[in-house]
């Protein structure tokens, strides 16, 4: 095969648009557990070589094949593309079409993944997109052996899978879990799995990056790293240089499913505590704490009497949780779990889930602008369970129960408006009738339909209230007001810019 360069500005300038055009997230694999004994083998600096250490856990580093049967296309049945009618290539594609099982014939399914174990009996992990949905799992060593596994547990919001394997004589060549809270950013690591059905292929960089969110679950706390990962690499292990598995390779950002050096990791300290419940229970066992939160912006932060922003503000709270039964309510900021600082709204659900059912943990929450210690026993996670414009200036309510405060229109509920904003019984509060759409309110997304609930964290029953309530904001000199508004059912807090004309 001849290789040819391609020259010019304009194609070179138009591989780079469309690179950045089709960039995608197309996930990938990762996950790992237990022992091999390595010896360091690097001082500081760049190694001279990866082979002591590819060469020796290289033999715990399997293929997973996978098959299942499957009737007709995913996605539906095919469509011809749009050719003319009358065409004599309509007569084509529906013959090809009919070939490759448009009637909807049983056909089996076959793909590749990559995992490795983390115990000498048997033990494999991968990832649960690499194993879901399969009728047959197979487990293909590097010198060839293929064994049939058990599917143990999956877990579909980290991505992970426990697999078993029995054979017999000696026990299975292993890799253990590191400590991947004591990777930095910089660090060396590597990567060893099945990139496009080539076992054994062996890549190597550095960590780019720790605690990723790239929107893949409830629990994103990814390590990214410029370690080449492609397809096929989803569920194999990435090592630090002490041998020891600090991620599964799970996700790759990339224009055409190839590595272009973003790939992410699921780090071992969540990998660890998923796969431990995994092969106890064969399910996981997170920990609940009954509560709805959102983000704490610059803004709610103001409207509470927050110095900074930072916590995770309860929107709502589950009247069946253990947070109900603590004293939690709603617009508390949570800024302290079990001893460790909530910085952000992500970090909670984390903590949360990590807990052990029925343990008793002290939080912190800021109410009222002062910090209040309570104390909550987490529960066990059910895994199935997440009027017309006048000129535009507000008014004190009138005689009929309407007024306009913050660009929006208010009324008193009533049975009649309540059916026809199909506001729910249980729902109190002032109604939104009509919205200025220069308002800061419209920019928050404020709808008609939706009930004021509290204002400032006071309830509130009538225009009046928040009129009242919008004026003593005002007048303590805050530039935004705190909104806990219904929207169907749902909570969510909104900060309101006040104007000077409010």
């Amino acid at each position: 095969m001849q290789l040819r360069a391609e020259t010019g500005m304009n194609r070179l300038f138009g591989q780079v648009r469309g690179a950045v055009a089709g960039l995608a997230l197309v996930m990938m694999a990762a996950v790992a557990l237990q022992t091999i004994t390595i010896t360091p083998a690097y001082a500081r600096g760049a190694p001279d070589s990866f082979a002591d250490l590819a060469e020796k856990l290289s033999p715990a580093v399997v293929n997973i094949s996978t098959s299942q049967t499957v009737t007709g296309r995913q996605g539906g049945q095919p469509q011809v593309p749009g050719l003319p009618e009358g065409s004599p290539f309509e007569d084509f594609f529906e013959d090809f079409l009919e070939r490759q099982g448009r009637q909807g014939a049983p056909r089996r399914v076959q793909s590749l993944g990559s995992g490795f174990v983390i115990d000498p009996k048997g033990y494999v992990v991968t990832n649960n997109h690499v194993i879901d949905g399969a009728d047959e799992i197979k487990v293909i060593f590097a010198d060839g052996e293929s064994l049939s596994a058990e599917l143990i547990g999956r877990d579909a919001k980290t991505d992970l899978a426990l697999l078993k394997i029995e054979h017999e004589g000696d026990d299975f060549p292993f890799v253990p879990f590191g400590d991947s809270n004591d990777s930095r950013v910089g660090d060396w690591v590597m990567a060893i799995g099945n990139p496009f059905g080539l076992g054994g292929t062996v890549t190597a960089g550095i960590i780019s990056a720790i605690n990723r969110d790239i929107n893949a679950g409830p629990y994103d706390d990814f390590i990214q790293t410029d370690a080449s990962i492609n397809r096929g690499n989803s569920g194999g292990p990435l090592f630090n240089m002490n041998g020891e598995v600090v991620g599964v390779n799970t996700a790759i950002i990339s224009p055409s499913g190839g590595s272009i050096g973003i790939g992410f990791s699921i780090p071992a300290a969540t990998a660890v505590a998923v796969v431990e419940q995994l092969r106890d229970y064969g399910e996981t066992r997170r920990g609940w704490l009954g509560v709805r939160i959102q983000s704490v912006t610059e803004e709610i932060a103001e409207g509470l009497g927050m110095d900074e922003p930072k916590g995770a503000l309860v929107a709502g709270v589950n009247p069946e949780g253990p947070a109900q039964d603590a004293g939690i309510e709603p617009g508390d900021v949570i800024v302290v779990f079990d001893g460790k600082d909530v910085s952000e709204m992500r970090d909670l659900p984390k903590l949360v889930a990590e807990t052990a059912i029925g343990r008793a943990v002290d939080i912190l929450v800021i109410r009222d602008g002062s910090e209040k210690a309570l104390s909550v026993e987490i529960a066990r996670l059910d895994e199935t369970e997440t009027a017309d414009a006048t000129d535009g200036k507000d008014e004190k309510e009138d005689e009929s129960g309407t007024a306009q405060v913050l660009g929006l229109g208010l009324a008193r509920l009533t049975t009649a408006n309540r059916n026809e904003y199909n506001v729910p019984g249980d729902v109190d509060g002032v109604l939104v009738t009509y919205i200025d759409p220069t308002s800061a309110a419209a920019q928050k997304g404020i709808r008609r339909g939706d009930v004021i609930v509290e204002v400032a964290q006071n309830d509130v029953r009538s225009p009046s209230d928040v009129s009242d309530r919008v004026e003593e904001e005002k007048a303590s000199g805050r530039k935004s007001v705190l909104l806990l508004l219904a929207s169907g059912g749902d909570l969510r807090f909104v900060a309101v810019r006040i104007s000077t004309d409010d």
